[in-house]
């Protein structure tokens, strides 16, 4: 069964590479992995679960990639940015695949095995995004539960920008836009919103109210 699902896997991996999503059958697939087009859908239900199958292995890489080295980056928006920057140098090997990743991310059928992996890794996207952040905010002796919750709003609104940056590559709006530039700006945006909204919650310093007297001064009166 392993060596089946490895001929699957790189069949459709090697097809979709060079044909794209939209130029690949189901047929050629098996036709080249050498097995039964019945036994190749016991191992995914359809071509988009089977381009999951492969895309769920390339985001898993880029994550690992970027967590590594986001963890020796002092600056909270750098170490965000080292996060991000693989898996948009991964997409940028071939957009109309990753769009279409994506799409079956969003509306794939919830049964598949694949696109709950897939799921699985945007969580631990988010939550890599979140940890950094949370890191950094400990570090300036911010509230740290408060960063938690604060820090999972990020996570999801930078994979959400990630996620049209992406898409706008495949559909050419902005093309004169540098992506990763474009990205850098938006998470500066956000990393700077986050500790901005810490740092209203700080409480106040603990003192006399202006114009009060201290009790030095009603000694000396």
């Amino acid at each position: 069964m392993r060596d089946k699902q490895s001929r699957i896997f790189a069949a459709a991996a090697s097809l979709f590479a060079e044909k794209g999503f939209a130029g690949v059958t189901t047929q050629q697939i098996s036709e080249r992995a050498d097995v039964a087009a019945g036994t190749l859908f016991r191992y995914a239900t359809s071509k988009g679960e089977l381009l999951m199958m492969v895309y769920n292995q390339q985001f898993r890489s880029a994550l690992s990639a970027g967590d590594r080295e986001s963890r020796s980056r002092r600056d909270p928006v750098d170490a965000v940015q080292a996060v991000v920057r693989p898996i948009l140098e991964a997409a940028d090997s071939h957009v109309e695949n990753t769009v279409n990743y994506q799409r079956e991310l969003l509306f794939g059928s919830a049964s598949e095995k694949y696109r709950s992996e897939g799921l699985d890794l945007v969580a631990r996207f988010e939550e890599t995004i979140a940890r950094r952040l949370v890191e950094a905010a400990r570090n300036r002796g911010l509230d740290e539960r408060r960063a938690e919750d604060q820090a999972r709003h990020a996570g999801r609104s930078i994979f959400a920008i990630l996620h049209l940056i992406l898409a706008r590559a495949f559909t050419g709006a902005h093309p004169d836009d540098d992506p990763e530039a474009d990205l850098h700006a938006q998470i500066d945006q956000i990393v700077t919103g986050f500790f901005a909204a810490l740092d209203d919650d700080r409480p106040a310093r603990s003192g006399p109210e202006p114009g009060a007297s201290s009790p030095q001064r009603k000694k000396e009166a």
